[in-house]
């Protein structure tokens, strides 16, 4: 997932792959993966959705509503289906950084065994640099430097502790 668009398209189609859902309910679901405060506006929504149709991966429908309005329903087509398959396959520095991790463990299930420890190794291996990094600064501590800057290294270390034990407790599961 080397964009912002790439990683939306995985899970729009990781979605989709599950069931037809319209513009909101996609926004909605999208929401639930990446947290309340990364709202998706619909301004960044239909135009990747825009382009989807154009690459011929999702195909739109009419749905009557019980509404005044007609519904736009998205669905996944084959091609579609084939590229998710495709993305869930492939393993990069990018499935392990913070918004590719997020993003690829929300569609965990249609990857392989091996490539979800692939990537569990490899967010493992990425935490375990961040957390060596913010324990030096720590250490190091220089002169002058504001005591709340300070304390959010510290939690930012203690967060990457538990992630890492929490990745560990994944892999040792995982290869079973």
């Amino acid at each position: 997932m080397r964009s912002r668009s790439d990683s939306l398209e995985f899970a729009l189609l990781g979605l989709l792959s599950q069931s037809p859902l319209h513009g909101y309910e996609l926004r909605k679901r999208i929401g639930t993966i990446v947290g309340p405060f990364r709202a998706l506006s619909f301004s960044v929504l239909y135009p990747q959705l825009r382009r989807m149709l154009e690459a011929g991966v999702i195909a739109e429908s009419l749905v009557e509503s019980t509404s005044r309005r007609s519904r736009i329903v998205y669905a996944i087509t084959d091609k579609g289906a084939a590229r998710f398959s495709d993305l869930t396959e492939t393993v990069s520095p990018d499935t392990w950084e913070d918004e590719g991790f997020e993003i690829r463990f929300a569609f965990f299930s249609p990857t392989s065994s091996k490539n979800r420890v692939r990537i569990l190794e490899g967010r493992h291996r990425r935490l375990k640099e961040k957390a060596e990094i913010l324990r030096g600064e720590l250490e190091k501590s220089p002169i002058g430097i504001d005591k709340y800057l300070e304390e959010w290294r510290r939690h930012s270390l203690e967060s990457a502790d538990r992630e890492i034990a929490w990745l560990e407790d994944m892999i040792k599961t995982e290869r079973k």
